[in-house]
């Protein structure tokens, strides 16, 4: 710190440790103590999760300011603290009142707590604003509380407001917020009106759902007159001889198909019921529901008024090989391999989080595949098809406003030189799409001519071995899948 920062600093300082707010001596110590490794802010997120108005929102905000207090920790502990060594305030001029029971043993500069708490109510407020009001007062209390109780100066609490606020940025810029995307193009059609789901045969995963309740029972509650069919509970039959049988007793009663799953699982559905020339229906009830958010649908009720109004879109279902389909995301290359240690971390440290460990980890212990395309011999980290064109797409797929395009979202991240570095820095930094080990291309067809052996293949989350060669292209004719055609959520989750 500079001569003149410091004495201006230390005056300030003196002034705040001088002055007394009615009230203030007891409970800021108590409210600087509660923020100590971020249980303030980690309770508070429980809350906006749990008791938020509407919870979608809510649980939105909650995860993006958890997200933005992580970085703001990482960038704070790890880097700015270590950087400049500053010492902490002399308590001499602090009323023995307001001292904290235990002082902090680290570096003054920057003011972790501050950091800590302007980024959990920036997140949180970029996504809900009525929210981020609330929470901004504590934020600020906290804040100010670290010069109240003399254990930083002035400028430890606007430094670290300042990372704070700027790791809620970037946060931000890598999980845009779904008030950022653009409305929705849906091409509306008329499907079999099914009341009560009257009709609707349904393919549940043994697996699925929010509760341990069977798959059956919560259909049963929002459906009544749907017929259910289990897959992955006896084991004797695979996903495909369940949904072909599913879809020939929807095509006797007239209905649709329905599948109650993940991705992969509404994936395959999506298939069959092209094939068979059904509509589809989407519950959202598996791990991941990706295609049934980008639909509008995140509650079963709003798929049952969709049913009894028979009301419906036509999306895209798109094909590679002979005989797969997707109606999410197509990759080849470490994208296997991140989906499988994001999944392994998720439950432990959430999702976001896994996700950043995930990449981290997949291009240190991993190596890029060799492929040939048109021709062509590139060696690549990652090669990704998106089901339509995905708005704000980095390394990893964020939402589509348009399920019927008759396009793929081709991105590919080749292993040039100093690779790893450029894709990382690109991802952090926004300019992944400028870096030179980076393409993208809209395509209606793309042909692989060859792949090396051992690669690994991942569709709609599911992960498996890839052939030698294959095309990628859109299904002929649209697969119509009941949706609301009132004006949807577009705060929607995000996907990573």
């Amino acid at each position: 710190m500079t001569s003149r920062v410091s004495r201006v600093d230390n005056v300030l300082f003196r002034k705040v440790a001088g002055g007394r707010l009615p009230g203030a001596d007891r409970v800021l110590p108590r409210l600087s103590r509660s923020a100590n490794h971020g249980l303030l802010w980690f309770g508070t997120a429980a809350a906006i999760a749990t008791l938020g108005g509407d919870r979608g929102t809510a649980r939105r905000a909650a995860l993006r300011g958890t997200a933005s207090l992580a970085l703001a920790s990482l960038v704070t502990n790890t880097l700015a603290k270590r950087t400049v060594r500053r010492d902490r305030p002399l308590l001499n001029p602090v009323p023995s009142i307001r001292h904290l029971k235990r002082q902090p043993r680290t570096t003054s500069f920057p003011s972790g707590h501050a950091a800590s708490a302007a980024a959990f109510a920036t997140g949180v407020a970029m996504e809900s604003p009525g929210l981020g009001a609330v929470v901004a007062p504590v934020a600020a209390a906290v804040a100010f509380s670290r010069v109240y109780t003399g254990v930083h100066y002035p400028t430890d609490v606007a430094a670290g407001i300042a990372i704070g606020a700027g790791a809620a940025l970037l946060v931000r810029r890598l999980l845009p917020s779904r008030q950022l995307v653009p409305p929705p193009v849906r091409a509306s059609v008329r499907a079999p009106r099914l009341p009560d789901g009257a009709g609707l045969v349904v393919v549940a995963n043994s697996g699925s759902g929010p509760t341990d309740d069977p798959p059956e029972e919560v259909i049963g509650a929002a459906l009544p007159e749907a017929e259910v069919m289990i897959f992955g509970r006896d084991g004797d039959e695979d996903l495909p001889a369940v949904l072909s049988r599913a879809a020939k007793r929807a095509t006797q009663l007239g209905g649709a198909l329905g599948v109650f799953g993940g991705d992969g699982t509404v994936g395959a559905a999506a298939g069959a019921a092209l094939e068979e020339g059904l509509p589809l229906a989407v519950l959202p009830g598996g791990t991941l529901n990706h295609f049934a958010h980008d639909l509008g649908i995140s509650e079963v009720d709003e798929l049952r008024e969709a049913l009894a109004a028979g009301e419906a879109v036509e999306v895209d279902l798109a094909r590679f090989g002979e005989h797969g389909t997707f109606v999410n995301t197509f990759a080849l290359g470490v994208y296997p391999e991140l989906v499988r240690v994001r999944e392994r971390w998720s439950p432990r440290i959430g999702s976001w989080p896994a996700g950043v460990v995930a990449a981290w980890q997949v291009l240190r212990e991993y190596a890029p595949a060799e492929v040939h395309i048109n021709g062509s011999r590139h060696r690549v980290w990652l090669l990704f098809a998106g089901n339509c064109r995905y708005d704000g797409l980095g390394l990893a797929p964020q939402n589509r406003s348009n399920l019927a395009d008759g396009l793929l979202d081709v991105r590919v991240a080749y292993a040039d030189h100093w690779a790893r570095t450029r894709l990382l820095a690109g991802a952090l930094a926004g300019t992944l799409q400028s870096s030179p080990v980076h393409g993208a291309a809209l395509l209606r067809r793309l042909r692989i001519d060859w792949i090396e052996p051992g690669t690994q293949l991942a569709h709609d989350g599911e992960v498996t071995d890839a052939p030698r060669a294959l095309t990628l292209s859109k299904a002929a004719g649209g697969l119509t899948v009941y949706c609301p055609q009132t004006a949807p959520d577009l705060t929607g989750p995000v996907a990573i």
